[in-house]
Parts: structure tokens; C-alpha cells; sequence
């Protein structure tokens, strides 16, 4: 039997939905998976974080609540195709940075513990510090993370996002895994089987980079991909320029409605015999401020990409 991609989306866009509500969207719309938001309770500091799903603590603690989780899915026919949790595991702030690392590793415990082996995340930077000082923060705060990943045999996907937007992420951005040249300096720091990619290619087109290269020389490191699309504002950059924060000159989009070509990137995965979870990104203002505009971003990027996957 051939294997094939599988179409999802990541939740955090259903942020006011119920798990049991979320999964039944998910079902209805026809998608395989979820990449299930598992932020911890209590607020979110930036847009599309703070949600959660699915509660990584009562996963642990609550083995009735184990089963209900994965029944509820499997019912559906939802397959939960990573935890995901998005924070600054490096960040400047020591407080925070012992509280997301020890989050994360609640998730972590919490994708063994479900039988998904997959959490998404972002290595963190201290947004203040050079490239190479970020280096050796990973170097500290890194090899305990993976380690406890394989010891729960759970892979790490690494969202490429520079996590730099504007003011509030200026200088360096809040993400370090951000270029090819730093994941394979990473990646020869800790060489490890569950350490690798939750590949984005919208993030290589505002940096005016190429997003489809990449996915031949890192074949072995794409654990996840993101379906996102970004859109150049042409006239925007030719007033503010590359300097400027990115927000200046570029905005996201749903799949089909930005500059990344679909049909490109897709056979190049194809190309390497990638097989695994795709899941939409919504962050498209312009399918913002009700339930139904939600709703048809997801089945208007589902429809779109289907023609490819």
C-alpha cells in the first residue's frame, strides 16, 4: 500500500474551540490530522500561542483523560499528528526560560504518553545576544531537551520561523533555527535521531532565500511540515527595505494566496519520498473576526492543496 502525505492544520486557530470541537471541525472538513496546540493554561503573549487543546499535565497525570483524548480522535478518524508548543526556550528572561523548558518537557512526556512521538517547537534565542553567543547558549540549554526526548522516544520538530516581526522581537528574533548555514551548525552539535525539522517554507520567502533546496539536504531531518503562504509587498519593500521589521513589508497568507509555488514545493517532496503530516498554518488576517471566516480558511488551503497532495 502507498503511503501519502497527510493533509492537517495546526489548531491554535480554533483557539476558542473545545478538543471535542476541534476534533469534530477537523473530521468535518475532511482532513487526516491535527497538530494539536498544547500551550499551558493562562494567556497567551503574542498572537496564535496560548492555546491548548489538549492539557500535557492532566495527559500525565489522568489515564481515563489518555483514552478519551485518542479515542475521541480515532472515532473521528483524526490522527494527532504532533504535540505542538512554541516557545523561548532560550529566552533572556531566566524565569521564563526555566518555566518553558520545563513546559515543554511536559509535552514531550505527554507525546510518549498519548503514542504520537512527535512534539513542534522552537529552540528559542535570547533576542539581545549575537548569533554566536546564541550558539553557546544552545550548547547549554539543548542537550538536556533532546536527551529527554529520546529517552521518551519522542522526535523534536523545529519550526524555521526567525520568530522576528517587530518591535517586541528586535533585534535578533526569538528563534535561532532560522537559516540552513545554522541547522547544520546545530545539527552537528547534538546529532541525534528525534532531533530535526518542522519545515515552513513561508519563512524562507520574506528572507529572500530558497525554500526548495533546502528539502533535498535536510531529507532526513523533515519530521513535520507546515502548509503557510507568505505574500511580498513589493511596493512596501521598495519604501522601508529589507531593515525594516518584516511585518513592514511582508504578511502572511492561506496556501494559494501568496508567492510560494505549491506545486513546486510539493514535488519536491514528493521527489524525496516524504510521506508524513502537512498541516495549514493559518495566520491570515483577512480570514479573521468570525468562526466561518476560520472555517473557510482551513477548507479553502485544504481544497487549494489538494490538486498537489
Amino acid at each position: 500500500m502507498e503511503a501519502y502525505m497527510k493533509i492537517g492544520f495546526i489548531t491554535s486557530i480554533l483557539e476558542d474551540y473545545a478538543y471535542e470541537e476541534m476534533i469534530d471541525t477537523a473530521s468535518a472538513l475532511g482532513f487526516a490530522c491535527v497538530e494539536a496546540a498544547c500551550w499551558p493554561a493562562g494567556g497567551a503573549e503574542r498572537r496564535y500561542a496560548g492555546v491548548s487543546h489538549i492539557d500535557v499535565g492532566r495527559v500525565i497525570e489522568d489515564e481515563s483523560y489518555r483514552k478519551h483524548i485518542l479515542s475521541y480522535a480515532k472515532e473521528r478518524n483524526i490522527e494527532i499528528s504532533a504535540l505542538a508548543y512554541y516557545p523561548n526556550t532560550m529566552d533572556g528572561d531566566l524565569k521564563k526560560r526555566k518555566e518553558n523548558i520545563c513546559h515543554l518537557k511536559k509535552v514531550i512526556r505527554a507525546s510518549a504518553l498519548l503514542e504520537i512521538y512527535m512534539t513542534t517547537t522552537f529552540i528559542g534565542r535570547d533576542q539581545h545576544k549575537t548569533i554566536e553567543e546564541n550558539l553557546a547558549l544552545f550548547d547549554e540549554v539543548w542537550p538536556d531537551i533532546i536527551k529527554y526526548a529520546e529517552e521518551n522516544r519522542v522526535k523534536i520538530g523545529i519550526e524555521n520561523c526567525p520568530m522576528l516581526f517587530g518591535a517586541d522581537q528586535w533585534p535578533g528574533g526569538q528563534n535561532l533555527m532560522t537559516t540552513p548555514v545554522i541547522w547544520r551548525e546545530l545539527f552537528g552539535r547534538i546529532e541525534s535521531d528525534y532531533f530535526g525539522l518542522n519545515y515552513d517554507p513561508s519563512h524562507f520567502v520574506w528572507q529572500g532565500m530558497d525554500y526548495i533546496q533546502p528539502i533535498y539536504e535536510f531529507r532526513d531531518k523533515l519530521f513535520h511540515v507546515h502548509f503557510k503562504d507568505i505574500k511580498i509587498r513589493k511596493d512596501k519593500l521598495a519604501a522601508c527595505g529589507i531593515m525594516a521589521y518584516p511585518l513592514d513589508f511582508m504578511q502572511p497568507k492561506i496556501p494559494g494566496l501568496g508567492d510560494i509555488d505549491w506545486g513546486a514545493f510539493v514535488s519536491a517532496l514528493t521527489d524525496i519520498g516524504y510521506d508524513g503530516y502537512a498541516c495549514i498554518e493559518v495566520e491570515d488576517r483577512a480570514f479573521e473576526g468570525s468562526r466561518e471566516k476560520v472555517r473557510k480558511s482551513l477548507s479553502q488551503s485544504k481544497r487549494y492543496l489538494e490538486q498537489f497532495v
